[in-house]
């Protein structure tokens, strides 16, 4: 696994299992959040953020994090390994509360500059209907790509034993 594309619902854990495979496989990590956010909450020009992730694809290894199901296509096609974060709502809504909580007001790494931590209705929404609205999707998707190493995580238990496997 040297192009490794994670995806999942918010709250899922994206961004640090991103990180925690940075850490045992010294592969550079793109966090989406951080590249299509601007400065305060600006969204990144659609044509750019096509050319950003074609270009981030071309490189010869990179774990990317995030949905941005416009250009899912571009990264499921580039990658080894794509893995599906499917956690249960509940645990996805709590580690939502917790990173509000723990960041409220403050930028997390993961985001893009002067993107401060704040909470909305419109994305507890989108994280309580991913299971119905955006997982029939994404596992369409992932049937049709062939020859990829796909891993459905489906518990914190699933991601431990995941990255317990991870060779250095």
């Amino acid at each position: 696994m040297r192009k490794i594309c994670i995806i999942g619902s918010g709250g899922s854990g994206k961004s640090t299992l991103a990180e925690k495979l940075n850490s045992k496989l010294q592969i550079p990590v793109y966090h989406l959040d951080a590249l299509y956010w601007q400065p305060k909450w600006v969204k990144m020009n659609k044509v750019k953020w096509a050319q950003l992730q074609t270009e981030l694809c071309s490189r010869p290894e990179w774990i990317i994090d995030g949905n941005y199901g416009g250009t899912l296509d571009i990264r499921c096609k580039a990658s080894d390994a794509i893995v599906f974060l499917d956690l249960p709502v509940y645990l996805c809504l709590w580690r939502v509360l917790k990173r509000q909580i723990k960041y409220r007001g403050k930028t997390r790494a993961d985001m893009g500059k002067e993107c401060k931590e704040r909470f909305s209705f419109s994305f507890v929404r989108w994280v309580v209907g991913f299971a119905k609205t955006k997982k029939p999707q994404i596992m369409k998707k992932l049937s049709e790509l062939g020859e990829k190493q796909i891993i459905i995580l489906k518990s914190k238990e699933d991601v431990d034993r995941f990255l317990c496997n991870i060779k250095q």
